[in-house]
């Protein structure tokens, strides 16, 4: 049991990588709050596979104060903060993104990162220990055309990963990044702009390994950065990726 003792939030945990995140850490003995602004879809995956669903706007403050309060009322503290929840615009010439579409992919994106951290990072350096993981892209590494403004949003992510550990080490708090490629999660279809044979190839062409990433694969990479098994990591922006950005 990797994670025994530890007590994790994941956001974005009714689907996709965060909910294999969060289905691998209560696994491995972690108490886990499954974070999602889809209720149902959180108590979904905890009716299967346990934990405790939440349902949370991770752009809106005391949406997160609230998820933090549940944690700490559950489970009494927390040690890992997995920030997974992400949205995107659909494929678009950046001058053609609208004001809307850009506001709601830096406030999720972004924003829930500055957060979670504002609210959870008194709490970790008062107790002398933590880990917090941002789930990043490697559309933050190497930018896709059209997906211009997430892009940005997850290269942000990287930069502020680095800058949380740098500030936070000192306190024994740790903060790494993944930045997977795109998988079978349903942003898929936004990133591609129509799901069809033809745009998967493209996307797969791209992709050494030949293949989509997975929830499993997100699930044991940060099964590793979140475990002591990572103790002197920190600062690590890690491309599950394929081989996409070599």
């Amino acid at each position: 049991m990797r994670l025994e003792g530890k007590r994790a939030i994941v956001t974005g945990a009714g689907s996709g990588f965060g909910a294999g995140i969060a289905q691998r850490f209560l696994q491995e003995g972690a108490q886990v709050v499954l974070a999602d602004i889809n209720g149902a879809a959180a108590q979904e995956v905890a009716a299967s596979h346990g934990g405790i669903a939440c349902t949370a706007d991770v752009a809106d403050a005391q949406s997160i104060e609230a998820m933090v309060a549940l944690g700490q009322e559950r489970m009494g503290g927390i040690d890992i903060l997995v920030n997974n929840a992400g949205v995107t615009h659909l494929p678009a010439f950046m001058e053609e993104v609208d004001e809307v579409d850009f506001d709601r992919v830096f406030a999720v994106n972004c924003k829930s990162v500055y957060l979670g951290a504002r609210v959870l990072v008194p709490l970790m350096k008062a107790q002398g220990a933590g880990t917090i993981l941002n789930i990043a892209s490697t559309a933050g590494v190497s930018p896709r055309p059209k997906l211009n403004w997430y892009n940005a949003s997850k290269g942000w992510m990287n930069t502020a990963t680095r800058a949380m550990a740098v500030e936070l080490a000192p306190f024994g708090i740790r903060v790494n990044a993944l930045n997977p490629v795109a998988g079978e999660t349903p942003l898929l279809k936004s990133f591609m702009g129509e799901d069809t044979p033809e745009m998967r190839a493209k996307f797969l062409s791209t992709i050494p390994l030949g293949r989509f990433s997975t929830p499993e694969d997100l699930a044991n990479a940060a099964l590793y950065l979140c475990s002591d098994e990572a103790s002197m990591v920190t600062g690590v922006c890690m491309e599950v990726d394929g081989g996409r950005c070599i």
